[in-house]
């Protein structure tokens, strides 16, 4: 389906295809287990020699048919739903590496996933260095390793808003022989295809834009099924020889380009269980029907606002990457002509406290620890996510003390300018 059709239509119609008499709409399989008739069956399906369901932590129809249409709409072989988008942050970069192994990752991802990375898993014994991403390619490829298995970056950072040089990224990866793994939560397929500029493995926070309403938690990994596992057989030796706990089964000869995600639900779901229910994955799905509907209108809204705070003298300074101006404008008219996210970030005059008296004063827009859905929603990392941190830390993690985090919905945008003009005379 992904090769006929566009992206508008894929959000509607991919994943599901009901048969004569089946449900038109995607259902719910609410059930743990699946029956079968005889033993052989069922073995044949523990040994990955058939494909089918069994058990829902491995598989379930319903997240199956959502991953199929996450995949095909970014243009990968396939996916596999989480728990939530740090599950598939994690799964990503665990299913090729192991103790002992390093990856190199951009410096300004979100907060939530530099933890995971820079403090739980070098408790697994998986290292990481942190790179500016806007540093000159001889400089991030100054941290790879021997032992380095994948590069790690976000299309669109949380919150501090910098575009991923994608190309750039994908060039540096090839080069050491290892993927490129990018978090295309903010953009969404929608506006921006990771794929289709070099990267190998894509995963989703489908919390935010996808799900849309601000219901269900939950994420994705989706694979390319471009990179050649075989090609450095050496450095995935979890892809490229036998695993026993399959009866010696290698699943680049056994599954090809499905490979990693098979793997990954093959072993890491197995093992460690961090599934999307169907009753979440059937939410996601319909959020996913009217993403491509959605994302014009968040983009288009926090356009007017973005402009709107440029031209305000009570703001200190606005990031947009839709405004002429910005650093990353030209990357972003690159990677995401039709638009990039819904998400601003920006500060007003007198720092820290006037900003949080703004956002008290605000009335449509809700102080809440989410992004990214159709209601306007606003945050100040310095007083919530990040409130452990003194002035200092702050902007070392790229974060200055009066940013406020304003996720732009899908609201009239005249409304929302009202909204932040009362507050800001308050």
């Amino acid at each position: 389906m992904a090769k006929q059709f566009k992206p508008e239509t894929l959000c509607v119609q991919a994943g599901w295809t009901p048969k004569k008499g089946e449900p038109r709409v995607l259902p719910i399989y609410q059930s743990t287990t699946f029956k079968y008739d005889t033993s052989e069956q069922m073995a044949r399906l523990f040994d990955l020699e058939d494909s089918g369901y069994f058990y829902t932590r491995l598989q379930n129809p319903t997240n199956d048919a959502v991953a199929a249409k996450i995949a095909a709409l970014e243009g990968g072989v396939a996916a596999m739903l989480t728990s939530s988008g740090q599950a598939a942050n994690f799964y990503a970069i665990f299913n090729i590496c192991q103790a002992g192994d390093h990856f190199v990752c951009s410096s300004t991802i979100y907060g939530g996933t530099f933890n995971l990375f820079g403090v739980t898993m070098k408790k697994l014994g998986v290292d990481v260095t942190f790179v500016n991403p806007d540093a000159p390619e001889e400089e991030i490829s100054a941290a790879f390793r021997p032992n380095t298995k994948a590069l790690f970056g976000e299309t669109i950072s949380n919150p501090t808003l910098e575009v991923l040089d994608i190309e750039k990224f994908a060039r540096i990866a090839h080069k050491h022989g290892v993927p490129l793994i990018v978090d295309n939560t903010f953009p969404t397929p929608i506006n921006c295809r990771p794929f289709e500029w070099g990267a190998d493995i894509v995963v989703h926070s489908t919390t935010k834009y996808m799900d849309g309403h601000a219901t269900s938690v939950g994420g994705a990994v989706v694979d390319s099924g471009n990179f050649d596992w075989e090609a450095h057989a050496d450095k995935f030796p979890g892809l490229c020889t036998p695993d026993e706990s399959y009866h010696g089964l290698t699943y680049t000869k056994a599954f090809g380009k499905l490979a990693y995600i098979t793997k990954a639900t093959a072993q890491l779901m197995r093992d460690l269980g961090s599934i999307q229910s169907p009753q979440n994955a059937f939410l996601l799905n319909l959020g996913l029907e009217t993403l491509h509907l959605r994302m014009p209108q968040h983009c288009g809204n926090a356009q007017k606002v973005a402009e709107y705070l440029s031209k305000n003298d009570k703001v200190a300074w606005v990031n947009y990457c839709g405004l002429p101006d910005n650093k990353y404008y030209a990357l972003a008219q690159k990677y995401m002509p039709n638009g990039s996210c819904g998400v601003i970030s920006f500060g007003l005059k007198g720092g820290r406290e006037v900003s949080i008296k703004f956002m008290d004063s605000l009335k449509l827009a809700a102080i809440v620890t989410h992004v990214a859905d159709a209601r306007t929603c606003v945050l100040h990392p310095a007083s919530h996510t990040h409130r452990q941190l003194s002035d200092e830390q702050l902007l070392e993690a790229g974060i200055r003390p009066d940013l406020i985090r304003f996720s732009v919905g899908i609201e009239n945008a005249d409304d929302i300018i009202a909204d932040i003009e009362q507050a800001l005379n308050a």
